[in-house]
C-alpha cells in the first residue's frame, strides 16, 4: 500500500503493473512517468513495462502480476478508502480470469476497507463481474474522457457493483450527453503534468447538471494545467467533494 495525495481516495494497492494506451486520455497518464521513474529508482517489478518515445515515458503493454501484493490488505488494520491499480488496469484483455478472482478474494476478505477499481475497459469488466461476488466495500468504475467514450457508461451500466462511477479525468472534451442514469458517483478533472491538456469550465457544468438531474454525488478533483497546486480545484468559490452512499 502506498498513502496518496489523490483526493477521492486514501491510498492505492498494486496488484498489478503496466499498461496498454488505449484512447486520448491515455497520453499524458501520470502512470508511465511515474513507473519509467520507478524502473529508474531500482524497482525491478517496473522494469520493461514502460519505453522513451518524443521525449517521454509510454507503456510497452507488458504487465506485472504481483501476487505477493495480494496479501498485503489483510496486514492494514486500519479502515481505508484504497485506489487499486492506480498503475494498471486490472481489467486490462492480459490480466487472466483467475487472477481478477484472487484479487476479489482478498477485497472479500478484508471488508474493513473500501476498494475503488477504475477501467478503461468496462465491457470486460462487465462480463466478468457477472461470476464475482458482488461485494458491498467493492466501487467499480470507468474513465470517460470526451464524447466519443460515452459507450463506456452503458457498459458501466451492465456491472454487478453496490456502487458504479465514473472519472472524468483528464476531462478533454464535453460529455453534456452523457447518461448518468444508474451510476452512483462522477469525478470530474482537468489533465495536469508538463503536457496538460485544458479543460473548459462549461465541460464541468455541463456534468454537474446530469449529476443532478440523475442524483449522482458529483466530486470536483481539480482544474488541472502544469500546476495543479496553482490552479486549486475550487469551482464557483467552493469545493465539491460528494461521495456515493452519503459516506
Amino acid at each position: 500500500m502506498a498513502e496518496t495525495s489523490i483526493e477521492w481516495t486514501d491510498a492505492t494497492w498494486n496488484p498489478v503493473a503496466g499498461c496498454t494506451v488505449l484512447s486520448p486520455g491515455c497520453t499524458n497518464c501520470y502512470a508511465m512517468r511515474m513507473a519509467a521513474r520507478l524502473e529508474a529508482m531500482g524497482a525491478g517489478k517496473y522494469r520493461g513495462l514502460t519505453r522513451k518515445s518524443g521525449g517521454r515515458a509510454v507503456w510497452t503493454g507488458k504487465l506485472f502480476l504481483d501476487r505477493r501484493a495480494l496479501e498485503a490488505p489483510k496486514a492494514w488494520r486500519k479502515p481505508r478508502q484504497i485506489f487499486v491499480n492506480s498503475m494498471s488496469d486490472l481489467f486490462h484483455a492480459n490480466v487472466p480470469e483467475n487472477f481478477i478472482h484472487e484479487v476479489w478474494s482478498t477485497m472479500e476478505a478484508t471488508p474493513q476497507h473500501t476498494y475503488q477499481i477504475l477501467t478503461k475497459r468496462p465491457d470486460r469488466m462487465a462480463e466478468i463481474s457477472q461470476a464475482l461476488p458482488t461485494l458491498q466495500n467493492v466501487w467499480l468504475g470507468t474513465s470517460v474522457e470526451n464524447a466519443d467514450y460515452l459507450d463506456r457508461i452503458n457498459d458501466l451500466r451492465r456491472v454487478r457493483a453496490v456502487v458504479r462511477f465514473i472519472s472524468f479525468e483528464p476531462l478533454l472534451g464535453s460529455v453534456a450527453t452523457a447518461d448518468l442514469s444508474g451510476i452512483h458517483w462522477a469525478i470530474v478533472g482537468g489533465e495536469s503534468g508538463p503536457r496538460a491538456r485544458p479543460m473548459d469550465p462549461k465541460w464541468v457544468d455541463e456534468i454537474e447538471i446530469a449529476c443532478r438531474r440523475h442524483g449522482t454525488a458529483f466530486f470536483f478533483k481539480q482544474w488541472g494545467g502544469r500546476n495543479k497546486k496553482a490552479s486549486g480545484r475550487l469551482l464557483r468559490g467552493r469545493t465539491y467533494d460528494e461521495m456515493p452512499l452519503g459516506i
